[in-house]
Formats: structure tokens, C-alpha cells, sequence
């Protein structure tokens, strides 16, 4: 099957959409797949308003059509409603294709944590660009729940998936990638608005503190907080390895529609301390003390009763959450782009 994925969201960027895409692109092509990519990659770029360090397409229409046109797509999925997801809504209706998009982020609560834009707005724009879709794939079921309530319709349910093998108590056998006081609490994520990061900075824990990325706050929160360790962005085995050295993964975040930080750092052996909130609430079974880890509305209480977790426990329970069951489910969602024409009446019998 010729699959054309559109995405704003591809490499340089790290972050947890890349993240699955790439987990995507090799379960298709293992499958026999021909996946053709239109990403930012392809265009001249500007900085994301905000978020300098991400880039967006500055799309030409006859550019983004060529591309379109040159990948003779037999499906087309839309992963993310920037420029070239717009483009490639565009182009669709144009044609008469049937397509499916996904809702990765909460985009409209970013919004108006960065920029103050009212969420019934953001969601009416959102619910507008998704509307067209054959199939709007969503990562959990309580954020299908947040989003039908909304007025979205056409949603399916796809449960992303975590790097098993990559992600390994064995990262580093020794846990000294992290070379301060025990307890260690890492944080792992975009340092920006949307992720509330400062309620981790900010929650009095032994120990110390690390933190891995990057984002818009990253140099006030610096200066704020010298006593923390910054990491920056890491290639993924040394992200591993720090994952494995951490004694809890502290996942601050109200906003997140998932959080794959929280499957990679469990997948190490480290517990998460979160809120009970969507995300957490998904990734963790909705239970409050489970066996990869702990959601309190005290951020200190989750994180103290997270290190006494079992770090074997931690990881049978993230093994469950591999890729090849994520990958499937999406081909199944997946629509010809070329609807299939209506039956034809049979002639009334004489």
C-alpha cells in the first residue's frame, strides 16, 4: 500500500510526536509498506512563533501539489495541523480524497497558555480542520471522551507504543549517568509553557534534580533555578541511560494528550510521579498506585511514594506497550483515498 503521511512534526525536532512518527515509518516499511514523507524538511522554513527552535514550512502550493501528486498516494494521513497540514487538507478537498489526521497535542491549551487565545476558540479551529477527516486518530480514550464532548466527530482510538529493546533497565547497568545524591528526579519533555515544568522546579525533594530539553522558558528557568542539572537534548541511548540511572520520573504536565516520556522511562525500570490527570491517567491504567507508578494531586506525595515502587515491576509493566499493536491498529484505521464508487442500481425487473 502507497502510504503519504503530511507532518509538521519531523526531524530536527525532538519530541514526542517525532518520536512516533519514526516508530510509525519503521513498523509500515516492516510490513511491507511503501511510506512516502511531506515534512517541513522539504520547504524553506521560518521559526514557530514561540518556539524558535521548531521550524515550519513556508508552504507554495504548487511545491506542496508536486509532492502531493509525485507520491500517487493509494491513502493519505494528516499528522498534525500546522502549515502543511492545512496544505494538505487543501489539497484533498480539491481532489475529493478521503484522508485521516490524528490529534497528537493539545494545541489549543498551549495556545492559550503562550499566547492567551480563549480554548473555545482554539477547539472551534481545531474541530473545523479536523471535520473533513474520515478518521481523527486519537491517542487515549479519555481525550476521545474530552474531544466527542467537544463536538468532534469520526474518532478512533490509537495507543502509541515505546521502544522495548532501546529502552532497557540494561541502559546502564551501573545507574551512574547521573552523578549527584540519591534520590534522583528527572524531568524529561519540552522546557515550555504547556508542560508545567516549574511545579517540578518548584516541589521541595531530596536528592537533586535533572532536567532533559529544551524549549522557550529553558533560559529564565536556568537562571531561576541553579541548583538543578540541565541536560539539554540527548540521542536517544544516552536519554536511555539517563532514564535508567534516575530513581523517578517526574511528569508535571496537565496538558499532554499521552506523554511517551512516561512509557520510555518506565521501560528503564524509573516510576513516574504524576497528576491524575488525562495522559498519566491513560499511560497509567487509571490507577493511582500502579505498578509503574504513582499520580497524587501533591506532586511531592506522588514522587516520594514513587521511589518505593519495585523497579522490575516498573519495567513488566511498560513491556506490555510495544509498537507492533500501535502499527497495526493504524493501518486499520487508515481509508483509500479514492473512494469507491457507488454500486449501481440494478434495473428494475420487468
Amino acid at each position: 500500500m502507497r502510504i503519504t503521511i503530511v507532518t509538521d512534526a519531523w526531524l530536527p525536532q525532538v519530541n514526542g510526536v517525532v518520536t512516533t512518527l519514526l516508530a510509525l515509518d519503521a513498523g509500515l516499511k516492516q510490513r511491507g509498506h511503501s511510506v512516502h514523507w511531506i515534512t517541513p524538511q522539504q520547504f524553506d522554513r521560518r521559526p514557530c512563533p514561540g518556539y524558535p527552535e521548531i521550524e515550519l514550512a513556508k508552504v507554495k502550493r504548487a511545491r506542496f501539489e508536486q509532492l502531493m501528486d509525485a507520491s500517487d498516494p493509494q491513502v493519505i494521513h494528516v499528522a498534525t495541523e500546522g502549515p502543511l497540514g492545512w496544505a494538505a487538507r487543501r489539497y484533498c478537498l480539491k481532489r475529493g480524497l478521503q484522508f485521516t489526521t490524528a490529534f497528537h497535542t493539545k494545541f489549543p491549551d498551549i495556545l492559550k497558555a503562550a499566547v492567551g487565545v480563549p480554548l473555545w476558540l482554539g477547539y472551534a479551529l481545531f474541530r473545523h480542520f479536523h471535520g473533513a477527516s474520515s478518521g481523527v486518530m486519537v491517542p487515549t480514550p479519555v481525550v476521545l471522551g474530552e474531544l466527542r464532548q467537544r463536538g468532534f466527530a469520526n474518532l478512533r482510538e490509537w495507543t502509541h507504543g515505546v521502544d522495548t529493546q532501546l529502552f532497557h533497565p540494561d541502559a546502564c547497568p551501573a545507574r551512574d549517568r547521573l552523578p549527584t545524591d540519591a534520590p534522583r528526579f528527572l524531568y524529561v519533555g519540552r522546557v515550555s509553557y504547556e508542560k508545567n515544568i516549574q511545579a517540578f522546579l518548584e516541589t521541595d525533594l531530596p536528592g537533586s534534580k535533572w532536567v532533559c530539553g529544551v524549549g522557550p522558558l529553558e533560559a529564565s528557568l536556568r537562571r531561576k533555578y541553579p541548583d538543578v542539572n540541565w541536560l539539554g537534548i540527548l540521542p536517544k541511548r544516552e536519554l536511555a541511560a539517563v532514564y535508567a540511572s534516575a530513581d523517578v520520573m517526574v511528569f508535571p504536565s496537565k496538558a499532554d494528550t499521552f506523554g511517551l516520556v512516561m512509557l520510555e522511562a518506565m521501560a528503564c525500570g524509573t516510576p513516574v510521579a504524576a497528576y491524575p490527570v488525562p495522559g498519566p491517567m491513560d499511560v497509567m491504567l487509571g490507577q493511582p498506585d500502579g505498578p509503574g507508578g504513582v499520580m497524587r494531586e501533591n506532586l511531592r506525595e506522588a514522587a516520594m511514594a514513587a521511589l518505593k515502587l519495585d523497579r522490575e515491576g516498573v519495567r513488566r509493566f511498560a513491556e506490555a506497550f510495544g509498537w507492533d499493536a500501535a502499527v497495526d491498529r493504524f493501518v486499520s484505521f487508515l481509508v483509500p483515498a479514492l473512494a469507491a464508487p457507488p454500486m449501481p442500481q440494478l434495473a428494475a425487473q420487468r
